[in-house]
């Protein structure tokens, strides 16, 4: 009898630790996933990998977004204050930041150019609304502007499959034009611009960007 004992307790504590003691990665991954509540973008924000991370606009956060801002978020405290941006809210255990286009260096505004987001060719970068592409409904796609070129501004969007749609100004900041190309059919879509506030939206084909002056123009 002492035997059938010892032996049931040992398949008991091997069940248990089957069950539940080789599993940590599990609920480790469980404790850092993202809520369904918001759109999070990318792999990593500022930088690919990095904690935190982009957040397109839901019914949560659609209070939060502003045009001269990234709204980022961050399930620690701590990587969000490492952000530099401003805290505006809390998701479902996400920290919520608004983190500016670009930071002012020095040389802005002094005639030596426009400053450069490091490791980029742009000025600032942002998330912009977009839809249309694809049937897409509206969302927020990723966007880097080149400012002050000999022929003007230029404004590369980048959708949800890596496709770019570069969208040009002249050195007003006003709207000329959509680079296009026959190979991929947007030669033969219709391009088009209206204005709302201080805001260009400028449409090819279905296709919707809306585009604020101070991205285009900057500070």
């Amino acid at each position: 009898m002492k035997t059938v004992l010892t032996t049931l307790t040992s398949i008991s504590v091997l069940t248990a630790c089957q069950q539940g003691g080789e599993n940590p990665a599990v609920a480790e991954a469980d404790t850092t996933s993202w809520p369904t509540s918001l759109n999070v973008v990318g792999d990593g924000f500022p930088n690919p990998g990095d904690a935190c991370r982009k957040i397109g606009e839901t019914e949560a956060t659609v209070n939060y977004l502003d045009d001269s801002a990234t709204l980022a978020g961050c399930l620690s405290a701590d990587d969000a204050a490492k952000l530099g941006g401003a805290i505006v809210g809390t998701v479902d255990g996400v920290t919520l930041v608004s983190v500016p286009m670009s930071a002012a260096k020095p040389g802005d505004g002094d005639g030596q150019g426009d400053a450069k987001v490091a490791g980029t060719d742009y000025n600032a970068t942002a998330q912009v609304k977009c839809s249309g592409y694809k049937g897409a409904g509206s969302g927020m796609c990723d966007a880097g502007v080149v400012r002050n070129t000999e022929t003007g501004t230029y404004v590369d969007v980048t959708l949800k499959d890596g496709t770019k749609r570069t969208i040009l100004f002249d050195k007003s900041g006003k709207f000329l034009s959509f680079s296009t190309a026959e190979a991929d059919g947007t030669a033969a879509m219709k391009i088009g611009s209206t204005r709302d506030g201080d805001t260009t939206i400028a449409t090819l084909g279905s296709e919707r960007y809306e585009i604020p002056d101070v991205f285009v123009i900057g500070d």
